[in-house]
C-alpha cells in the first residue's frame, strides 16, 4: 500500500498536533515553508490531501496537483477554498465544523447581550464619573419585549436561537434549509430572510459565506430594518457592507453592531469601523479556548485519516465530487 502525502499549505496556530495524527495513521506530511504558487505547485505536484487554513486555492493551483483527492480546512468557513474547481476535479473538500461551536455561541450572545443591555456605554459613564444609569442607557432592553432574529440555524445558529430563546426574547429564525419543525421544535418560529430582517431588534448571522450571501446586509437591507436595530456577526466579514453599516451607524438607523469578522483582516487602523458609534469590536476571536485550539487540528487533520481509511467523513461540504470523472475515492 502507497503511502498518502499531505501537504499543509499555512496554519498560525501553536504546535504540530495536525502532523502528529497524521503521522500517528502512517500518513507521510510536509508543512510548506511558504504560500508561494510554485512552492505549493512543487510540493503538491505529489499531495493527496492538503490542510488549508488562509491560503487561496484555486483551479490554477489545483491543476498543479493532478493526485489531489481531499482538502481539509482548518476551520469552519471554506471560502478561500474553490470548491466548484475542486468538485469538477474530483476533489473532496471538508471543513471542522465541531471544533467551537460552544465558542462561538457563547462569544455570539455575549455580543447580543453586552449591546441589548448597553454595557460599553455604562462602562464609559461610570469611567467619567457619572452615576445616571437612564441617561447613560435609556434604551437597554427586556427581553420579552424584544426580538431576536437568527439567519442560519445550522450547529452554531440553532444554539445562539436556543440560548437567546432561553433568556426570554422571541427568536425568529431564517434558514431555507432547516426544516419548520426543526425550529419550531427550539420554541423559535421560522420566517423568510426578508421576515426575520424586517422584524429585528437584534439580528444576527450564521450563514456561511458565497456569491449569494456576500453583502446580505448592505443599504438595501438595512433599509428594511426597524431603526435603531442591533447588527451582530460572529460568521464571515463580507455577510455586511462594512460602508453600509458604517452610514447606518452615523445616522442612527442601525443603533448598535457587534463584529468579530470583518471584510479585510486584520481589520485596518484606519477603518471607518473604529471610529463608528456604537460598534463593539473583537480580532476574529469567537472561536478561540484553549480547547479549540487543540481540537482544530486534529479535526482537520482526522477529516483526512478518515478518508484515507475509506471510513465516512461527514464534515465534507461537496459530496458531488464523487460523480466527477475525475474522482479516485
Amino acid at each position: 500500500m502507497v503511502t498518502p502525502f499531505v501537504l499543509l499549505t499555512d496554519c498560525d496556530l501553536p504546535g504540530d498536533a495536525a502532523e502528529q495524527t497524521l503521522r500517528a495513521a502512517g500518513i507521510r506530511v510536509e508543512r510548506a515553508p511558504d504560500t508561494s504558487f510554485d512552492t505549493l505547485a512543487r510540493l503538491g505536484a505529489e499531495a493527496e490531501g492538503l490542510i488549508v487554513q488562509w491560503h487561496r486555492i484555486d483551479g490554477s493551483l489545483l491543476d498543479r496537483m493532478p493526485k489531489l483527492r481531499m482538502i481539509s480546512r482548518l476551520g469552519i468557513g471554506y471560502d478561500m477554498v474553490d470548491v466548484a474547481a475542486a468538485t469538477a476535479r474530483g476533489i473532496a473538500v471538508a471543513n471542522t465544523p465541531g471544533y467551537c461551536v460552544e465558542e462561538v455561541a457563547a462569544h455570539t450572545i455575549a455580543m447580543i447581550m453586552t449591546q441589548a443591555r448597553g454595557l460599553p456605554e455604562y462602562d464609559r459613564a461610570l469611567r467619567a464619573g457619572e452615576w445616571r444609569p437612564v441617561a447613560a442607557r435609556p434604551m437597554a432592553v427586556r427581553p420579552s419585549r424584544t426580538t431576536v432574529s437568527v439567519l442560519g440555524f445550522g450547529r452554531i445558529g440553532s444554539l445562539v436561537a436556543r440560548g437567546c430563546r432561553a433568556l426570554g426574547f422571541r427568536v425568529l429564525v431564517a434558514d431555507p434549509y432547516a426544516p419548520a419543525e426543526a425550529v419550531r421544535a427550539a420554541d423559535c418560529e421560522p420566517v423568510s430572510i426578508d421576515e426575520a430582517i424586517a422584524g429585528a431588534d437584534l439580528l444576527t448571522l450564521h450563514v456561511p459565506l458565497t456569491d449569494e450571501t456576500r453583502h446580505l446586509i448592505d443599504a438595501d437591507s438595512i433599509a428594511m430594518m426597524r431603526r435603531g436595530v442591533v447588527i451582530v456577526n460572529t460568521c464571515r466579514g463580507p455577510l455586511i457592507d462594512e460602508s453600509a453599516l458604517v452610514d447606518a451607524l452615523r445616522s442612527g438607523r442601525v443603533g448598535a453592531a457587534a463584529l468579530d469578522v470583518f471584510e479585510t483582516e486584520p481589520l485596518a487602523p484606519d477603518a471607518a469601523l473604529r471610529d463608528a458609534p456604537n460598534v463593539l469590536l473583537t480580532p476574529h476571536a469567537a472561536w478561540y479556548s484553549p480547547q479549540a485550539m487543540e481540537d482544530l487540528p486534529v479535526h482537520a487533520a482526522q477529516n483526512l485519516v478518515d478518508f484515507f481509511a475509506g471510513r465516512p467523513v461527514p464534515a465534507i461540504v461537496n459530496r458531488e465530487y464523487a460523480g466527477t470523472t475525475a474522482a479516485t475515492a
